[in-house]
């Protein structure tokens, strides 16, 4: 059984791996600064969406769960609830300053721990957990076969596997209608690779059928799931708009055009403000398998 005692320091020992040297250089400086800094609100718009994929997962009381992709504990804790009494959670992430706010969320919470690993390379133990979660953190191996290999040894014989991955940016209102506002006042943006590492890497369900298939799965269920989430008010969806995402990343670079695009992403998103705040549709995968 992993050891997710408190007191245990659990940190990352082993060099960075090759390939994927530049997600780990990635989330260790803006971005995981950035959604170390928003936690709350950056919570508080996909928490629904890890919700159903937790749902999906089924997580009963004395059960050991793998959290991959971490982040800032939210999923991590609440899948701590669902095992409790006798159950463990150990949250996993490549990101020092999102596991640093995980920590001190989970002060006082005695089943659950975290580590600083690469779930695609590390050995931290084999046939440890009953069950692996995750809510958007497996979309950025450089190798997502050898990735899901090396996952399921983490697993019991019939060990189960859920996550949550976005579907294409055309079906993402939340993400799409604040880009498309601003495309016409920036440069025109780099094309991108579907295949390469990123949000929208398992926007495909055949490709990601045929990883799992080619690494150690079986059962694998695909399903669509959608959910109209937000973030805050008007002024908050803006600026939040403004570090996440791919128009925060296209912001990066190019500051000089914040103060354009701010008034016309402000236009956009307008008509989806009401009583709760600015909420637009949001399109997943909760993709579900077996250990073979």
């Amino acid at each position: 059984m992993p050891d997710v005692s408190p007191q245990r320091e659990i940190t990352m020992t082993d060099a960075a791996p090759p390939a994927n040297a530049a997600q780990i250089d990635y989330w260790n400086a803006k971005a995981g600064e950035t959604w170390a800094r928003f936690q709350e609100q950056l919570d508080r718009q996909i928490a629904p969406l890890g919700d159903a994929g937790i749902r999906a997962l089924a997580p009963q009381p004395g059960e050991r769960i793998l959290d991959i992709g971490c982040g800032c504990g939210q999923t991590t804790l609440a899948l701590a609830t669902e095992v409790t009494p006798g159950g463990s959670v150990l949250g996993l992430d490549i990101s020092k300053p999102m596991l640093d706010v995980a920590r001190k969320r989970a002060v006082g919470v005695p089943n659950v721990a975290f580590r600083d690993a690469d779930a695609q390379t590390d050995d931290f133990g084999r046939n440890g957990f009953d069950a692996v979660f995750s809510r958007f953190g497996v979309m950025f191996f450089a190798d997502p076969t050898a990735a899901f290999a090396n996952i399921a040894t983490k697993l019991v014989e019939g060990g189960r596997l859920t996550f949550v991955c976005w579907r294409p940016l055309a079906e993402n209102d939340w993400m799409r209608v604040p880009l498309e506002a601003a495309l016409p006042l920036l440069p025109p943006l780099p094309p991108s690779d579907p295949l390469a590492p990123g949000p929208f890497a398992f926007a495909n369900p055949d490709r990601v059928h045929a990883i799992l298939s080619g690494s150690g799965w079986h059962s694998v269920n695909i399903e669509k799931y959608d959910a109209e989430i937000g973030s805050g008010d008007l002024a908050a969806t803006v600026d939040m708009t403004f570090r996440v995402g791919p128009l925060g990343m296209a912001l990066r670079e190019n500051p000089d055009r914040v103060a354009p695009v701010a008034e016309a992403v402000r236009k956009a998103l307008a008509s989806y403000d009401g009583p709760d705040g600015v909420k637009l549709p949001a399109a997943v995968w909760i993709v579900q398998a077996m250990r073979a």
